[in-house]
């Protein structure tokens, strides 16, 4: 119809910042890839360059999807909340495949080399940060994604669910930066005070890691750039309300 109103357009500002993102999540992923590939030999899933594959596999899964699949609700503001929802999960699951063949990887790796696991500061955080991260993910798909949950049940986790999925994109970019210096610690712990080129370019890769996260932060705090519910989604919730806790649209029991 004529009189329909335009779709309204995303908040100035909003764009460039996800544009932005995206610049700085294929830069660190360029530069990850170059570190590896000038300085490390490359990356090989047999042989002595599988551990490779985890810092490559991590810095794909664990930052760059985790943060765009967090950034889907901020993007696509204007599409049916079930398909963001399923982007959304699918993004998550995408990212936790990769980040266990980057687990997978370096635990293989360990015990061809003969070296022990799970004894530095790196991989406690890094561990922890995937453990829950699944969890999360589980439980996002359990209460939003095929909802058996009722509405006020499904209200009162939101909150967490959106904390969380902060925190554990901060603790997987800590684990990220923690995993760096230990790498150059172990390769390069001679020359690294003399500021030689692989030691900057491995820095550089953290505060690429470091502005990514700010970025997509900063994104997800806006309260303006929230997505709008849609005028059906207001309608549905309200009748999914009435089904699951037996209230009446008008306020009775």
């Amino acid at each position: 119809a004529m009189d329909e109103a335009p779709p309204a357009a995303s908040p100035a500002g909003l764009s460039a910042y996800v544009a932005v993102s995206q610049v700085l999540g294929l830069t660190l992923l360029g530069t990850a890839g170059a570190w590896l590939g000038r300085y490390r030999g490359g990356v090989a899933w047999h042989g002595p360059l599988q551990f490779n594959v985890h810092p490559l596999c991590m810095v794909l899964g664990m930052v760059f999807l985790q943060g765009d699949a967090l950034l889907v609700y901020r993007v696509f503001r204007h599409e049916a909340k079930r398909s963001t929802k399923a982007l959304h999960a699918l993004l998550h699951g995408l990212a936790l495949v990769i980040a266990f063949i980057g687990i997978v990887a370096v635990f293989e790796s360990h015990r061809t080399k003969g070296i022990p696991d799970m004894y530095s500061l790196h991989s406690w955080c890094g561990m922890a940060a995937f453990v829950l991260y699944l969890l999360q993910w589980l439980l996002g798909c359990g209460f939003f994604l095929f909802p058996s949950a009722s509405f006020s049940l499904r209200s009162r986790y939101k909150p967490q669910h959106v904390f969380f999925g902060i925190a554990l994109f901060t603790l997987s970019i800590t684990a990220c930066l923690l995993g760096i210096t230990e790498m150059l610690l172990f390769n390069i712990k001679d020359s690294y005070s003399h500021f030689v080129p692989e030691g900057v370019l491995a820095n550089t890769l953290g505060v690429l890691l470091v502005a990514f996260g700010l970025v997509v932060g900063y994104v997800l705090t806006r309260e303006d750039w929230k997505r709008p519910p849609l005028a059906e989604e207001l309608a549905l919730s309200m009748d999914f309300k009435t089904l699951t806790e037996g209230e009446s649209p008008g306020g009775g029991s």
